[in-house]
């Protein structure tokens, strides 16, 4: 059975896509006592206001009609921001050769918690990256967080 996220992101992909952007990642949590339908979107401008209410115009209804989601949420929609949250594996492929920062749920073996680096590779089981003049493969089942970095 699928997922919120995948049911919406198949629902919202092309009508988002139709009006010239990119459906970067969908995320549905729950924070508190309150639950959140997160649309990021992305383009080769950038974003601002005026596209969110775009796109928050356009889904809006086909989200209510669908009906997908039981409990009351908030529906927010956004730009992914400059240091983006990478989940997929199509985040992964845009930003091999870049540097990335990768936090782990807990410390591994060598007392680490937070990794920074330039992503080489990904497989389905680890994360690949050179860190100074080492290569590190941390695993993925491991890994709570990974995003670009932006250096100011």
């Amino acid at each position: 059975m699928a997922s919120i996220e995948e049911k919406v992101t198949n629902l919202i992909e092309p009508i988002i896509e139709k009006i010239g952007y990119e459906l970067y990642d969908v995320e549905y949590a729950k924070e508190g006592k309150n639950y959140f339908l997160r649309i990021f979107i992305d383009n080769e401008k950038g974003i601002d206001l005026n596209d969110c209410e775009k796109v928050n115009n356009e889904i809006t209804d086909i989200l209510d009609e669908e009906n997908y989601i039981k409990e009351q949420y908030f529906l927010e929609v956004s730009s992914p921001g400059i240091e983006r949250i990478l989940r997929k594996n199509k985040h992964l492929e845009k930003n091999i050769g870049k540097e990335i920062n990768i936090k782990l749920f807990k410390k591994d073996e060598n007392g680490n918690k937070e990794y920074f680096g330039d992503l080489l590779g990904y497989d389905e089981n680890y994360i690949k990256i050179k860190q100074n003049d080492n290569e590190i493969k941390i695993e993925r089942k491991n890994i709570s967080q990974i995003k670009t970095v932006y250096n100011w």
